[in-house]
């Protein structure tokens, strides 16, 4: 028998928390399909992990059939939203919002169908903002907000507590919350997914509804809001923040090899749920894999979350560049590469300043420390404190492979200077 797409969504781990988990799933479970959809601020020009794993959820109920929105948001790009930071956002241009807007709707086009007999529609949440005047906005949708209300939400009451709160920021939540509302009006939008951390600013799109109607005397129109839990590690730490930054699915901010391996180097007790939001093996299957060996359960895990981010053909490419680096001595042509110029190498470098140089190591600090216990290798020699030097004799076909811990290879081209 067929699984229901609620049923779904609850085996694999994405309910987390609901306005009525009982009316959604009645929602979702319904012959009819729903309009839902899901909002994104461009402020960067890609995604990042965890954009993708909501999408995830969005591409499981469109495959359900489902009519999915995604909101690329030029205008709350232009405000920031305030949850989970402590300093106010850095205001972006007009100009940077639109080169955003532009790279993350071509990156949502890889994950939602864009096309076919259910095609999600992307739109920009600008268009309908943008043209109200400050005073017919505020009068509409301002008048329904409870300060002392907003001001107990997380989002804000962490923001008040860790130096202060802008009136730019408090508007943020009054403009999501208006995205819902024009959705339902205009599309017949009756679902918000996205992550925990937006819950507020859901709730929030719910409440003007019902607060809309009341004024107007009409029916309650019965809006709902489903989140997923944030993608956190075994450690209790966020999911793709790396020692090099942010986990991005652009290889031209994270390079595919990097993506890859960091789901290689997940905890065990992580395998499990990760391969249950991004594959589609069934659970009874999945559960029996890390039962059965969990390090070919990881293996598997890895190629499939980068199989859906960067395509079939990549993720064979770097998992074959993976098996290569740690079964040769670290030697792949596939494996990550940099080049140093033969007048920084001069007759030699010490490998702090070469590994921070290449972006291997944050600090020299850091690498001494890792020299120490013995943690850094030059084409797979363990490197000693008291010989730190990587010299031209060290180069071969063209370079030298510093490698960091077990896993972390880097390929280090030294180039002529004419």
């Amino acid at each position: 028998m067929e699984k229901k797409p609620f049923d779904i969504l609850r085996e694999r781990g994405y309910v987390y928390q609901a306005t009525n988990e009982k009316v959604i799933e009645e929602m979702l479970n319904d012959s009819e399909p729903k309009v839902f959809y899901i909002g994104i601020d461009p402020t960067a020009d890609s995604l990042h992990i965890g954009h993708f794993f909501a999408l995830t959820m969005v591409r499981r109920l469109q495959e359900k059939g489902h009519h999915p929105i995604i909101v690329i948001g030029g205008a709350t790009a232009l405000i920031g939203d305030p949850t989970g930071k402590r300093d106010m956002r850095k205001m972006l241009t007009k100009e940077q919002v639109a080169y955003n807007k532009a790279e993350v709707k071509e990156l949502v086009k890889r994950f939602v169908d864009v096309d076919g007999d259910n095609p999600a529609l992307i739109l920009d949440n600008a268009d309908w903002i943008n043209p109200e005047s400050y005073v017919d906005f505020m009068r509409k949708v301002g008048v329904h907000f409870n300060v002392n209300k907003m001001l107990a939400t997380d989002c804000y009451k962490n923001r008040l507590e860790s130096g202060g709160l802008t009136f730019l920021e408090m508007g943020y939540m009054l403009m999501q919350a208006y995205d819902f509302v024009y959705l339902n009006e205009k599309y017949g939008c009756v679902l918000e997914v996205g992550g925990s951390d937006q819950w507020a600013n859901m709730i929030a799109g719910v409440e003007l509804a019902r607060k809309m109607d009341f004024a107007n005397g009409l029916e309650d129109r019965q809006l709902q809001t489903l989140t997923c839990p944030l993608l956190i590690k075994a450690d209790g730490e966020k999911m793709g923040k790396t020692a090099s930054g942010t986990l991005w699915v652009s290889r031209e901010k994270t390079t595919v090899y990097d993506f890859y391996q960091m789901f290689m180097n997940s905890y065990d007790e992580d395998v499990e749920r990760l391969l249950s939001f991004f594959s589609n093996y069934e659970m009874e299957d999945i559960k029996r894999m890390c039962t059965e060996d969990i390090r070919n359960a990881k293996k598997i895990m890895a190629f499939e979350v980068t199989k859906l981010v960067h395509g079939e053909e990549e993720a064979l490419k770097v998992k074959k560049a993976s098996e290569e680096v740690f079964s040769n001595a670290g030697n792949s042509e596939n494996m990550p590469q940099c080049g140093i110029s033969a007048d920084v190498m001069g007759e030699g470098i010490p490998i702090e300043e070469l590994m921070v140089l290449i972006k291997m190591a944050k600090s020299k600090s850091e690498v001494r420390r890792l020299l120490q216990q013995g943690g850094i290798y030059l084409n797979n020699v363990r490197m000693q404190q008291e010989q730190n030097m990587v010299t031209p004799s060290d180069i071969t076909d063209g370079g030298f492979v510093v490698r960091k811990g077990k896993k972390n290879y880097m390929k280090v081209l030294v180039k002529n200077n004419n």
